[in-house]
């Protein structure tokens, strides 16, 4: 760890305390038993029973795919635990939140992987092999400054899974799967906050740092699991189904998140953090046209969709 890092991170320990005593107060044990129905289980062939078979899942293929890429995504907890420990040290305040924030995360991918095995709603089979795959590859640590980089980065993530779990919940079309996802949403929306405002104290004490690492973080944000094989084409039907699109990620997640940093209102920043802030805004306008043009394409989509439906409906009557 860098001695700026050290440092920082000993200035920060004040608001650490009050950021974990906070969570703490405000999150909610919970059991990853009670939210999954365990009557509908059955054995596999090795036990006596039968294998996994497509007809089997109940699931619309988008939830499917939006449970899959939220589970891997939350496999990734141990190279993301080693990550952090090494970014923030496993001592004091830090060592309790990372310790905290590990044991929350590796409940979410318990219940989803229990509730998906005993649903039988996806192959358990070519579920293990992705995680397998996921897991040997491991993830890679933020750029530099690293953990400035990282608290940005970890505070934009917490926030868009929130999101994506919440809309993943109401498309399963399942009331189990919506209760589980919701409660899993709550942690996430907990852990954004908890990083939300020590980065917000980090702007306090390097103004221009924090701003640089921001921008890197924004600019260069890849939703979890972005390395896997076929996730672009899963992020594409994603986004075409509400999930996490474009437009999401920009207003419910990037402009709230830079809202509570003050980024655009801020006066205390030389001219490296001028800098950094400008390309930043360059990056909002491109993210707004993006945005836009996914709007338009998808009511264009919809609105084929709506024809086809009604000409359909002419020619059975």
């Amino acid at each position: 760890m860098k001695v700026a890092d050290r440092d920082l991170l000993r200035e920060l320990e004040p608001v650490a305390e009050r950021c974990l005593a906070d969570h703490l107060r405000k999150s909610r044990a919970w059991h990853p038993h009670d939210y999954v129905p365990w009557g509908e289980g059955r054995n596999f062939a090795a036990l006596g029973g039968n294998d996994w078979a497509p007809e089997q899942s109940a699931l619309p293929e988008m939830a499917r795919v939006a449970l899959v890429t939220t589970l891997l995504a939350e496999d990734d907890l141990p190279s993301c635990h080693r990550v952090i420990t090494e970014t923030c040290g496993g001592d004091g305040v830090w060592g309790r939140w990372v310790g905290c924030w590990t044991a929350e995360e590796n409940r979410h991918a318990l219940v989803i992987r229990d509730y998906l095995v005993v649903t039988r709603a996806v192959d358990p089979v070519a579920l293990e092999r992705a995680r397998m795959t996921r897991l040997t590859s491991g993830v890679a640590a933020p750029g530099a400054p690293r953990l400035l980089r990282g608290l940005a980065c970890v505070t934009l993530l917490e926030l868009a899974t929130r999101i994506s779990h919440r809309n993943t919940g109401i498309a399963c079309g399942e009331p189990i799967a919506d209760r589980m996802l919701s409660r899993i949403a709550t942690d996430e929306n907990l852990h954004m906050i908890f990083y939300r405002n020590i980065s917000r104290a980090a702007l306090e004490l390097a103004p221009d740092a924090m701003m640089r690492a921001i921008t890197e973080a924004v600019t260069g944000f890849r939703m979890p699991g972005s390395g896997r094989p076929g996730f672009r084409r899963h992020a594409l039907l994603l986004a075409a189904h509400g999930i996490y699109d474009p437009a999401q990620h920009l207003e419910r997640v990037v402009r709230p998140v830079l809202r509570n940093w003050h980024v655009f209102e801020r006066t205390d920043l030389t001219a490296p953090g001028e800098r950094a802030r400008d390309e930043l805004a360059v990056h909002l306008a491109t993210l707004e046209k993006a945005a836009d043009r996914f709007r338009e394409r998808r009511e264009r989509v919809r609105a084929r969709e709506a024809a086809f439906a009604d000409a359909s409906a002419v020619v059975q009557r």
